[in-house]
């Protein structure tokens, strides 16, 4: 399986069956710049968790990290919290298959103008941080987003650093990887903002004859 077919696979499989989805806006920024966004002071207070991915074919060591800040008063991002991810197979089994991408229920997404002037709903730290694999595109589908990496996170590997703001505090939530191999598809804790369900689809429609 390629690249690209992981990808639709996954978007086949995983997107809400009745929703309108949209392109997020995905930008680079360098830290600590981008915490001046939440934070005068331009140094950020987080909160740190992890899912851990033992029980899969990635490896004891490999993990989704979860990471929270709050907008202070008086910043561009006043009154929202940052959800900032991080992929980890760095540590991981080196002979686990490459992922090319994950799905979080996250709800709505709000734009701020990060570092260079730059209006975007998801920010990816390429500079001042760890990491090797970016963002290739954000899809918001109903409540869910599916993030495609911008190369295969390979053994050895971990993604950037990249968030989003919202205005719903954190609650805990299922993310899933996708990528290649068997199964195609893995879950983990991760941390989301507190949002209302999606719609369910109607139930129970036929085509009169």
């Amino acid at each position: 399986m390629n690249f690209t077919s992981a990808l639709t696979i996954a978007a086949a499989l995983l997107a809400p069956a009745c929703a309108q989805a949209a392109s997020l806006t995905v930008v680079n920024v360098a830290a600590p710049a981008v915490n001046c966004v939440f934070d005068s002071s331009c140094t950020v207070v987080v909160n740190d968790s992890t899912g851990d991915l033992k029980y899969s074919p990635l490896g004891k060591d490999a993990f989704l990290q979860s990471r929270t800040y709050v907008g202070k008063a008086g910043t561009p991002a006043a009154g929202r919290t940052a959800y900032v991810y991080r992929v980890a197979l760095d540590q991981g089994s080196k002979d686990s298959d490459c992922l090319v991408g994950m799905v979080l229920d996250f709800g709505p997404v709000v734009a701020l103008t990060y570092p260079q002037n730059q209006l975007a709903h998801v920010y990816v730290v390429t500079q001042g941080g760890v990491g090797s694999v970016g963002i290739k595109s954000a899809d918001h589908d109903g409540n869910s987003i599916t993030f495609s990496f911008d190369k295969p996170l390979c053994a050895g590997d971990t993604t950037y650093f990249f968030g989003l703001a919202a205005a719903g505090a954190p609650q805990n939530s299922t993310a899933t990887l996708f990528g290649y191999g068997a199964p195609p598809f893995v879950q983990t804790a991760a941390r989301v903002p507190t949002h209302a369900a999606a719609l369910a689809p109607p139930q129970g429609l036929r085509v009169q004859p």
